[in-house]
């Protein structure tokens, strides 16, 4: 099987996934002959099933950070693809804040009883598993939350949720096939930690991929401005060839 990028859901932020203006729920990928959930935020589960994924299917489940609009699935997503702990094949990779402490995510009957291993994302580090690589590329900063930017197959980077800082420039890899950037907002009227339209453009400048996907749309974005206008501009302005991403959209990689 050829790899493959889903989109579960391409909402971003309170007011967009909240409202449910569009869907949630990450996206799939299907790379090294795995299947890999991102971010199962809410209505993750039932979005699967709607779009006739098996959740049994999944081997690794990947988390960026803890706010609700990433996590809020993450355990009836493990739960569903262990088949309620029948099978004990599944991984998972997260910040160690989505495990530990008062702010945690995953449950812990599901870390005891669900996952077969767990990797702790850190700024830097790269793990090995099946053939798939997954490296936490930098650490954001995101309303005091512990949250990374994800490099699988060193040819694919997820840009997770951040404020812009020139450091993404350096620290991100050049040239690669994709990147898939949690584009919020399309210009910051006002202080929030959110990537907007006008930081994609900075990054796919300096970066060049192949190809780039904007994602994660907030209520500013997806109620006042056209998507296939915003990935035109973006192509103009960057000659990176850009897709707006939709609920259900796939892409062969």
């Amino acid at each position: 099987m050829s790899d493959k990028l889903i989109f579960v859901g391409t909402a971003g932020g309170r007011a967009s996934v909240f409202r449910r203006i569009r869907r949630s729920g990450g996206f799939l990928l299907r790379l090294s002959d795995l299947w890999i959930h991102t971010d199962p935020g809410p209505g993750a589960f039932v979005y699967l099933h709607d779009m006739g994924f098996d959740p049994r299917n999944l081997n690794c489940v990947v988390l960026s950070h803890i706010h609700l609009d990433h996590s809020s699935d993450i355990n009836s997503v493990i739960e569903a693809a262990t088949d309620g702990g029948k099978k004990r094949d599944l991984v998972l990779f997260a910040p160690l804040s989505a495990l530990e402490g008062e702010n945690r995510v995953v449950l812990p009957f599901v870390r005891r009883e669900r996952t077969a291993r767990e990797f702790i994302l850190e700024e830097g580090k790269e793990y090995e598993y099946k053939g798939l690589s997954i490296k936490a590329v930098m650490k954001h900063k995101h309303h005091h939350t512990e949250t990374y930017a994800i490099l699988y197959n060193r040819r694919i980077l997820y840009v997770s949720c951040a404020l812009y800082e020139d450091r993404m420039l350096e620290v991100y890899p050049k040239g690669l096939d994709l990147i898939i950037i949690n584009t919020t907002l399309y210009e910051k009227k006002k202080y929030i930690e959110h990537l907007t339209v006008q930081d994609a453009k900075k990054i796919l400048s300096h970066l060049k991929p192949k190809l780039a996907i904007l994602t994660h749309f907030g209520y500013e974005v997806l109620s006042s401005h056209s998507l296939e206008d915003i990935a035109v501009e973006v192509r103009r302005e960057t000659g990176v060839e850009t897709i707006c991403a939709y609920d259900g959209m796939e892409v062969e990689l």
